[in-house]
């Protein structure tokens, strides 16, 4: 996943205290100006390579795919994001271009070295603290994208909706691995569970979706709307589980209208399914299954499969 491996962010105290502590080491092994030099040379480069470190560890937003763009946009502001690495940018530069500035200014007696190269310090400090909220910003953002869901947005999705209660999350466990994946991200208290089962060679992947699309949009806050809207990049077959019975909680007629807010949504295939339909059948729906009795399971994972008709791309062959 793009965000996993960022790494963490150095607040400015901490990049100032490395760069003086190194430069420090540096200047002790050399005498008169060529330890005032080693000392500047050590310090700026150290910042300046930190600094532009944290920029060049960040994807380029413009390759990101559309669908982890959203998410992220939606947990972190991207436009605000791409400020900050933008004025740690400048800082790196900066930074550089002041220990080059001050290198010619050491050509002189020892002492008058020393004071310039107290200045220089001053200065590589003072451009390292004018960026100490953007780096403030993207250790933050660092540490809220590292936890999306790992979702390989080339790998045909099948995205599980409907109202809570409906057997969402127990259909994505039986038909995947997903007990072990289902975890809590930034968008929702609740979670998204990610799981994944193969067909005919071809790994297909179940996204279960509770606190984004268990609900009218009227009642989503902002960030799960923009996650929901995330989700349309990704789906390439939408289920969305109903109970007829009434067990869950929610009257038929929500459960319908979020199935037609669902497919008005979605341009991919939308199947309303029946779930507990050892129980309940009374709705008009696409599919029936009982997920914990296990019928319809099967032919329910071969419809959708066979909805999204999913072709791998072969080798061109000369």
């Amino acid at each position: 996943m793009i965000f996993e491996d960022l790494p963490t962010t150095p607040r400015s105290e901490e990049l100032i205290d490395k760069a003086f502590s190194r430069a420090a080491r540096a200047g002790r092994a050399k005498s008169g100006i060529e330890a005032q030099q080693s000392m500047l040379l050590t310090a700026s480069n150290v910042l300046s390579d930190n600094l532009e470190n944290v920029v060049t560890t960040w994807p380029d937003f413009d390759l990101v795919d559309p669908f982890y763009y959203e998410l992220a946009d939606a947990i972190v502001d991207v436009d605000e994001l791409r400020k900050s690495l933008s004025e740690v940018g400048w800082a790196s530069r900066k930074t550089k271009e002041i220990g080059r500035e001050y290198q010619s200014r050491l050509r002189t007696d020892a002492d008058t070295a020393r004071k310039h190269r107290k200045q220089a310090f001053a200065r590589l400090a003072s451009v390292v603290e004018e960026v100490e909220e953007d780096l403030l910003r993207i250790g933050d953002a660092r540490d809220q994208l590292k936890t999306l869901p790992d979702i390989d947005p080339d790998e045909p999705a099948i995205v599980v909706a409907g109202y809570p209660n409906v057997g969402k999350s127990t259909f994505v466990n039986r038909v995947t691995n997903a007990r072990h994946e289902t975890a809590t991200y930034p968008f929702t208290t609740k979670g998204i569970g990610v799981g994944h089962l193969t067909r005919d060679h071809i790994r297909y992947q179940l996204v279960d979706t509770p606190g984004l699309l268990d609900r009218p949009p009227e009642e989503r806050n902002e960030i799960e709307s923009q996650a929901a809207s995330a989700l349309t990049h990704l789906a390439d077959c939408v289920l969305v589980f109903i109970d007829a019975s009434g067990e869950c909680g929610y009257p038929l007629d929500a459960q319908l209208a979020l199935y037609d807010e669902i497919e008005s949504r979605f341009d991919v295939p939308v199947l309303s399914v029946c779930n507990k339909a050892d129980r309940s059948r009374d709705v008009e729906a696409d599919y029936y299954v009982s997920v914990t009795e296990g019928e319809g399971v099967e032919e329910l994972l071969e419809a959708a499969v066979n909805a999204i008709g999913y072709e791998p791309e072969l080798p061109f062959e000369g």
